[in-house]
């Protein structure tokens, strides 16, 4: 087994603690983990309420799930958690807000660390405050571990290895999506919207801290506008996590070449859509500086609510990637299901159960998931349901 044997112990009662279980996506990757994990695997529900952990429990058929309850402004509680634990996956969001004191937990107590943030800034405090810890204890800290951003990252992943090692290489990825969301996720889009200022700071202070390697670069510049021939749509770039986090697995692993790039596009068939999009981010932008205005479209969209199954069944989502260098062009692809809630709570799930059962490389500190689990996690997603394919080589 990989390097989470360090605590397999009896000194570690569960393998897998799943915090915020009650809630919209906690629930779903309940569901997921209590008809997939393996037998023997010791799993636990984590929340504030032990009556709805024990009637989510109930429902979920498992009985041997344990439950723990603990409230994510605890210190001592969360403590006590992530000691408990070889690997502890949250969903209590926003990140931001609520997310900081478990991450120092874990990467205090050597404990492999999963969320579901799309939150740049988060990633970046966590990783000023809590990456040389997590270092010295051995933890993997992993942010962003559901639609953002592991079928982008591992997307690119894939593209990247079927072009030629050792050159400079170019990939684009244009995503397309019909899904809602849920109240948790508006939240926090709201949230960063709303601390721009404060997120460039953190970007840039991270910079000045992380080391770079010699004779190696890995940029994700925002693009520009534009009609893309490649795909036969308007592509819009896309200021999300994703790019950040493919960026990082470039800067970690050699297979992306000396001189890396991706950019991270929406893909919009129409010219009115692509124009209506770009008003609604604007105006999503504007409304998220006045905080009553804040306040009150977070009231209508409340954290722990979302699509119904009859909505996530209808939904769908595709990431189409191009990929260039030596000489060589490729077109890949990555689709699925419901992006944000069904498939996120399967990617979740999936990378906790790939952290603790699969062979992995030796990684510690805040990771990405193509640095952490690579090809592992990609093959249980592909067994999972989740198609990554090459549509083309030329």
């Amino acid at each position: 087994m990989n390097q989470s044997d360090r605590h397999s112990g009896a000194d570690r009662p569960y393998d897998i603690v799943l915090f915020g279980a009650t809630g919209f996506v906690g629930r779903l990757t309940a569901e997921y983990l209590a008809a997939h994990a393996p037998d023997g695997c010791r799993w636990a529900l984590a929340g504030r309420s032990r009556t709805r952990l024990e009637a989510l429990r109930a429902e979920l058929g498992s009985p041997d799930a344990a439950v723990l309850t603990a409230d994510s402004g605890d210190g001592q509680a969360l403590r006590g958690l992530a000691r408990s634990t070889r690997i502890l996956v949250t969903t209590v969001g926003p990140y931001l807000q609520h997310g900081d004191p478990l991450v120092a937990a874990c990467a205090d107590a050597g404990t492999d660390y999963l969320d579901l943030s799309g939150e740049p800034e988060f990633a970046d405090r966590s990783y000023l405050r809590h990456d040389a810890r997590a270092r010295e204890t051995g933890a993997r800290l992993l942010h962003a571990c559901g639609f953002d951003a592991v079928p982008h990252d591992l997307g690119a992943y894939y593209t990247v290895r079927q072009l030629p090692e050792g050159v400079p290489l170019r990939v684009d990825g244009f995503v397309r999506t019909n899904a809602a969301f849920s109240g948790g996720t508006f939240a926090s889009a709201l949230g960063a919207m709303a601390r721009g200022p404060q997120m460039v700071r953190a970007a840039r202070e991270r910079r000045l801290h992380e080391p770079r390697r010699p004779g190696r670069r890995a940029r994700a510049p925002l693009g520009a506008p534009r009609f893309s021939g490649e795909t036969g749509t308007w592509a819009l770039p896309l200021p999300t996590i994703d790019a950040q986090v493919v960026a990082r697995s470039a800067a970690a692993l050699d297979r992306y070449g000396p001189d890396f790039r991706y950019r991270h596009y929406a893909s919009v068939k129409r010219l009115p859509m692509a124009l209506g999009g770009v008003a609604a981010v604007a105006a999503g932008l504007a409304v998220a500086q006045v905080p009553q205005a804040r306040k009150w479209l977070t009231a209508r969209y409340e954290p722990g609510t979302g699509p119904d199954a009859q909505r996530r069944a209808k939904s769908w989502f595709t990431v189409r990637f191009v990929g260039e260098g030596g000489g060589r062009r490729v077109f890949t692809e990555v689709t699925g299901g419901d992006p944000g809630y069904g498939e996120t709570a399967k990617i979740l799930a999936e990378a906790a159960l790939c952290l603790a059962y699969d062979e992995l490389p030796k990684t510690a500190g805040q990771v990405t998931t193509a640095a952490a689990m690579g090809d592992a996690l990609l093959e249980r997603l592909r067994a999972a349901g989740i198609v990554f394919r090459t549509a083309a080589v030329r």
